[in-house]
């Protein structure tokens, strides 16, 4: 049987065994009706193995192992925020309680530190989750408004000047009309783009996991003739300008990967220019919004599911609670 100890030195990799196992479905808390254990599906143990990984990440970066781990550090973890100081929201923070805590559970761990992480904090926490920020109709008309644009010279030096000015217009279009998370919008493929439809003009976007988050499913997004005029004129001076690889939105002239911080910092400036409250704003208050208008026009959760590329239902249901954002001042 292992022990806490045998998870010290390659934690990942005695998780990875242990997620596709049966001994991982015996520590769900529910047993399917019919009596009989079953491992979970590939797309679970992708979204198990990114969490899992993301907490032993920070775990190293604390010089702490999965055996001296205790009650406070999980808390620590779980309140931590990112680079761009977000806090896991509550019901992502509850998942990665309860995953640390089949993991304890199935190495026998007396106190279980995750379980007393999520007695200590409490259900009534855990209810208060933030359903997202999405965008009014009007604050999303400025959102376009206030997009990059070409800066207007008198003279030229290249044809291209302010091409990247472009290049932000066109992916943030995308983002906002399609529902792209930011790591699908910098790892977007030319093999991905559609043609454009005759009819109404809408791209199909085929989004497949490839240079993207390891999270990511494969899923077919519409992107309305609004934001395909604008990627196909891009696409065509990316194309005149003779830019190597694949990447749709490349970081350079060399067609390397941009990087989310980058598309983070100028998401942001968008909203200031727009007058939208910039605390909390980026690609992820577009993909909200795209979802929560969505739903709004009658979409069904599990239309929305696939049209977003998440593992579950639910998921899609949560975006028609998203709270519109309301506007600095008011």
């Amino acid at each position: 049987m292992a022990t806490l100890s045998s998870w010290d030195d390659n934690p990942t990799k005695a998780f990875d065994a242990f997620v596709v196992s049966l001994d991982f479905a015996e520590t769900a808390k529910r047993l399917p009706a019919d009596g009989k254990l079953k491992t979970v599906s590939k797309q679970s143990v992708a979204i198990y193995a990114y969490m899992f990984r993301s907490f032993c990440n920070w775990m190293t970066e604390q010089g702490k192992t999965f055996s001296t781990i205790d009650q406070a550090d999980i808390k620590r973890f779980i309140n931590r925020a990112d680079e761009h100081g977000q806090v896991i929201n509550s019901k992502i923070a509850y998942r990665y309680l309860r995953l640390l805590e089949r993991c304890y559970q199935h190495l026998g761990a007396d106190p279980n530190p995750a379980r007393q992480a999520i007695l200590a904090t409490g259900p009534a926490e855990f209810k208060r989750d933030d359903p997202g920020r999405a965008l009014s109709e009007d604050q999303l008309r400025r959102f376009f408004d206030a997009l990059p644009s070409a800066p207007v010279r008198l003279r030229r030096t290249t044809p291209f000047d302010g091409w990247k000015r472009r290049r932000d217009r066109a992916m943030q279009l995308v983002m906002a009309l399609a529902g792209l998370r930011v790591s699908e919008a910098i790892g977007l493929l030319l093999t991905e783009v559609g043609q454009q439809a005759d009819l109404d003009g809408a791209i199909e976007l085929t989004i497949t996991p490839s240079q993207k988050h390891d999270t990511s499913h494969e899923h077919v997004t519409l992107l309305p003739r609004e934001g395909a005029v604008e990627l196909q004129a891009w696409l065509k001076e990316r194309a005149e300008m003779g830019i190597p690889g694949d990447f749709v939105f490349p970081a350079n002239t060399e067609g390397r990967r941009m990087i989310k911080k980058t598309v983070y910092m100028q998401v942001r400036a968008t909203f200031e220019r727009a007058g939208i409250d910039p605390s909390r704003a980026g690609g992820r208050t577009l993909r909200n919004t795209f979802a929560h208008r969505k739903l709004a026009e009658g979409a069904a959760p599990s239309e929305l599911k696939d049209t977003l590329g998440l593992a579950l239902e639910r998921s899609a249901a949560d975006y028609k609670f998203a709270r519109v954002k309301p506007d600095a001042g008011s």
